[in-house]
């Protein structure tokens, strides 16, 4: 038997709650028919401990080696996944489709949630481990930091770990395949918005106009000297203005014009640059004008780095559940962001990339289009990883 045959036996219930928490998704902090499944479902697989309300919604499941009170070993790790779902409305027309207009699961965090609870199973029956094994669902990734939030909760002073480890799925990379990075593997998301301040006018007088949408473009323009000449071209930064809002007639220069999009980034030198340099760029440009610029910054989410010794650790348990074929050493870093980040800048740990299906295949379709699907072909690889990712990092004494 295959490490990823370890879900064999639960496959058709590790369906069945994936297939029910994906047609009733729910958003960030609102999760508590969700959590209610989890906590259940934990307390039905025999785990020691079942926290609930943890970061307002979330879920810790304790898991102790033997026969759960307790090992020789003072040793702790924590696996997360994450429960929320997205605003967006769902097109595909699965038979388990979403049943709440306007929200989806369109980044999979069902399947996460469903990979941690068959991992769960496994390691309440087996217990094939020596130390403690902090079973952590999160809620709001997408929106409001829900990782931070736990933290902040007490997660770490409650459930102290030497360890924290994450995982998502990837369209793209074919199912089988893992992918581990050392180092930063997701980026730092912040979003800016810049208002443009002039003096209205008619159009047919331009000249007693000071035009704020015409100073808008020039930042739009300024603002990529940020990554093609200001940013070192080893080092990968993107800003995006995403959204330009200006007047409500076409024969009046309006008074302002508002600018939004976002920046993402590995480092924090080249956050503080990027932050320092869309500030002065849209400032002198507006003044080099006659208009005025205002621009709001707001920090999101941290890179998300990697600690090069976990992600070797890492790098084994995915070799021994999906073989030397079907793991990806240093997989490319994503530009997305990911909240997981917070929970490594409190323990070391590593964030791996699950292969969800090519393009033109199911789960191929990107993360957050309203035509994704977590491809269920994936969840033996996820609890497969995750119950070798337990036996790696806390082995039985010998």
């Amino acid at each position: 038997m295959t490490l990823a045959d370890r879900a064999k036996p639960y496959l058709d219930d590790l369906l069945a709650i994936r297939h029910d928490l994906h047609a009733h998704p729910e958003l960030a902090f609102q999760e508590t028919r969700t959590a209610g499944i989890v906590a259940q479902k934990l307390r039905d697989y025999g785990v020691d401990e079942v926290h609930t309300g943890i970061g307002r919604t979330g879920v810790v499941g304790v898991v102790r080696a033997g026969s759960g009170q307790g090992s020789s070993s003072n040793r702790a790790m924590a696996l997360r996944a994450d429960m929320d779902a997205l605003p967006i409305t769902e097109t595909g027309t699965v038979p388990y489709r979403s049943r709440t207009e306007g929200r989806m699961h369109a980044c999979g965090h069902d399947g996460h949630t469903t990979m941690l609870l068959g991992a769960a199973r496994y390691l309440a029956e087996h217990r094939d481990f020596d130390g403690t094994v902090y079973l952590v669902f999160q809620p709001a990734e997408e929106a409001g930091g829900g990782g931070r939030v736990m933290i902040q909760d007490g997660l770490f002073k409650r459930f102290d770990c030497q360890s924290v480890w994450g995982m998502h799925n990837l369209p793209g990379l074919p199912v089988g395949a893992i992918g581990t990075r050392s180092g930063p593997f997701l980026a730092a998301t912040d979003s800016f918005s810049i208002t443009v301040r002039g003096v209205t006018g008619h159009p047919a007088m331009p000249h007693l106009t000071r035009d704020p949408v015409l100073t808008a473009a020039q930042i739009i323009t300024a603002l990529q000297t940020i990554v093609s000449r200001r940013a070192d071209p080893v080092h990968a930064a993107v800003v995006t203005v995403a959204k330009v809002a200006a007047g409500d007639v076409i024969d009046v220069i309006p008074q302002a014009a508002t600018l939004t999009g976002t920046c993402r980034t590995f480092t924090p030198q080249m956050r503080d640059m990027v932050e320092a340099d869309l500030r002065r760029i849209a400032e002198r440009t507006a003044k080099a004008l006659g208009t005025t610029a205002e621009t709001r910054y707001r920090r999101g989410y941290p890179a998300c780095i990697n600690s090069p010794a976990e992600t070797q650790i890492a790098a084994t348990a995915a070799r021994a559940v999906v073989g030397e074929g079907g793991h990806i050493d240093d997989v490319a870093p994503l530009m997305g962001g990911e909240d997981f980040a917070y929970m490594l800048q409190a323990r070391p740990g590593s964030f791996v990339a699950l292969g969800n299906g090519l393009p033109g295949e199911r789960g191929g379709a990107m993360l957050h289009a309203p035509d994704y699907d977590f491809n269920d072909a994936a969840i033996p690889y996820g609890v497969g990883y995750w119950t070798a990712l337990v036996e790696a990092v806390l082995p039985k004494a010998i």
